[in-house]
């Protein structure tokens, strides 16, 4: 790609920043690039933990906010107090079984909180500024989920693929993408969307699937399995989707929605006997039949898609990104940190 077409981020509005992607990106970019600074808002509800924010590598060019993205008034200030160029938009309830439990406030940030990104960014960008598409992005963070399930035989995912989400929440999130594209057909803003697969990695909140497994093996309690585990998902080192990010912001086309996958489909039973067997080298249980043991079956997830598999070929053909971790030994790395063999830092592993 010609240099030219290259955008180059100046201040980064990161929203949700203190949760697990979000604060593995800013960790990747203030790493990565010397030049950028970054606004982290976060609204540290249960998700959210400032902790993963330690060590960064240079504090000069990191703020935090605590605040929400549905306060209008806020977006408005930050976006010109710190001449805000590029937005990354990762904050989102994103835990499938509360949005069962309670969709509303999935409509409200998901949907509503996008909204006012939108038009405040719409206003700062285009009326006060007069920016162009080479001034400005704006990025939404999305999930395979919105795509809704496959079956065993059909093809992966891929960016023509039609949204049929299942749950409140992928249906939130798609509602939010929907806004985005909106935005980018009605007012010519310029927009990105990426949908990702299941991450993994440092930071992770305790309720995701691997990190509640590590932790059901150390404490010897029952490893919850829903139905008979058969569900598939795609696995995606965070890292490699934070390097996907940065190379969809800085080559991806305005307008385009973008795959990311780990080429990693396993699924959950075989997942979690992996796991399972790695702990009972690293620390053995004395269980009868090891951790595996504590498989507990549990009733199916409402609405629980089966397969998820994601093409990223756009995104490789495009940019040139391609993931750079090989799952069986990022999963070692993983289960070492939150078994505390490791120390849990995300530039441990960068």
């Amino acid at each position: 790609m010609n240099n030219k077409n290259i955008y180059h981020p100046k201040n980064i509005l990161v929203t949700g920043g203190a949760g697990f992607i979000g604060s593995n990106f800013i960790h990747y970019i203030l790493s990565n690039n010397k030049n950028i600074k970054i606004v982290n808002l976060d609204s540290l509800t249960y998700a959210g933990n400032l902790d993963n924010l330690n060590g960064l590598p240079d504090i000069n060019r990191y703020k935090f906010i605590k605040g929400d993205i549905c306060d209008l008034e806020l977006i408005k200030i930050l976006l010109r107090d710190n001449q805000i160029d590029t937005i990354v938009h990762f904050a989102a309830e994103s835990h499938v079984d509360r949005s069962i439990v309670g969709p509303n406030i999935f409509v409200k940030t998901n949907i509503e909180g996008t909204a006012i990104l939108l038009e405040e960014a719409r206003i700062f960008w285009q009326e006060d500024m007069s920016w162009t598409e080479k001034d400005c992005r704006f990025h939404q963070i999305s999930t395979d989920e919105v795509y809704g399930s496959l079956g065993e035989a059909d093809q992966a995912f891929t960016e023509k693929s039609p949204y049929d989400p299942s749950s409140p929440y992928s249906a939130s999130k798609a509602g939010a993408d929907y806004l985005v594209r909106a935005y980018f057909r009605t007012f010519n803003l310029p927009v990105t969307i990426s949908c990702c697969s299941n991450n993994y990695g440092p930071l992770q909140h305790q309720e995701k699937l691997i990190p509640t497994v590590i932790r059901s093996c150390i404490n010897s309690e029952p490893i919850p399995v829903y139905g008979d585990g058969s569900n598939i998902r795609d696995w995606l080192f965070v890292i490699d989707h934070c390097s996907a990010v940065n190379s969809i912001l800085s080559k991806g086309k305005v307008g385009h929605t973008y795959n990311i996958g780990g080429d990693n489909e396993l699924s959950n039973i075989n997942l979690i006997l992996q796991i399972c067997y790695l702990l009972d080298e690293l620390i053995p249980s004395g269980l009868d039949g090891g951790y595996k043991s504590l498989i507990s079956h549990i009733h199916d997830r409402l609405g629980h898609d089966w397969r998820y598999a994601i093409n990223a070929d756009k995104l490789k053909n495009e940019t040139g990104w391609s993931p750079n971790s090989r799952f069986d030994e990022m999963l070692l790395k993983t289960i070492k940190m939150y078994a505390g063999i490791s120390p849990m830092k995300s530039e441990a592993i960068i």
